[in-house]
């Protein structure tokens, strides 16, 4: 069970409709005062702003001085039909193309366009992280995976430049085995693999998901927190 939490940060909420080549996806941004960055939170069911995991990692952000938009990847239509084939959670290019798509509006968001972007992905949209990362390596700072699948990014894995922070429970047997082989490829020189001991794939257990908040929020704040992209410019 998840303990809620009271926010410590005084910052601006709002729902958000995010163009994404052609599709509006819905999401809620989060932006605390003085705020460096933003991260994405990208998750493979498309449900990720109702997660209650990632509403508690995003809490956990904002009180380090983080921006997050967490958004769900499909629309309400492809959504009630995903339930059932459970194809589009799936199919990672397709995801990574979403990912990027909301990436662009961070960028042309006046509210957003000067903060350093990161992504956080669960799941098989931890995969599409990898491949938006790889993809849009200028833009990318940083990318965290909790519990996530990014053997489904092998192809571009070596092509990855953002530092990646991998998270993993111990007792998720077979992921632990696919994020070992994922780091031995990925191609970023700043990339670090932590198994969380006592942790099941969903970080049920008592403490295993407040660490997962912790680490995430360390490494964001390392390599997203300290300039904006305005500040780096000048």
């Amino acid at each position: 069970m998840i303990a809620a939490r009271k926010a410590k940060f005084a910052g601006d909420m709002c729902e958000v409709a995010i163009d994404a080549g052609g599709e509006v996806l819905e999401g809620t941004m989060t932006i605390p005062q003085g705020a460096k960055g933003l991260v994405l939170f990208a998750h493979g069911n498309g449900s990720s702003r109702q997660s209650p995991r990632n509403q508690f990692v995003a809490e956990v952000l904002q009180e380090n001085g983080l921006a997050t938009l967490l958004f769900d990847l499909l629309t309400r239509k492809e959504e009630s039909v995903d339930v059932y084939t459970a194809q589009l959670r799936f199919d990672i290019p397709f995801l990574a193309n979403r990912l990027a798509g909301a990436t662009y509006w961070a960028l042309r968001n006046p509210d957003t366009r000067d903060l350093k972007l990161g992504y956080f992905g669960a799941s098989t949209g931890a995969a599409a992280a990898l491949v938006a990362a790889s993809e849009l390596a200028a833009d990318v700072g940083a990318v965290v995976s909790r519990g996530g699948r990014p053997d489904l990014a092998a192809g571009a894995l070596r092509s990855v430049e953002a530092p990646t922070l991998l998270l993993v429970g111990s007792e998720d047997t077979p992921v632990v085995s696919m994020n070992r082989a994922a780091f031995a490829i990925l191609g970023c020189r700043d990339k670090k693999l932590v198994i969380v001991p006592g942790a099941t794939h969903l970080f049920e257990e008592p403490g295993t998901l407040e660490e997962v908040a912790k680490a995430a929020g360390e490494w964001f704040t390392r390599h997203l927190g300290k300039t904006s992209r305005r500040e780096e410019a000048a």
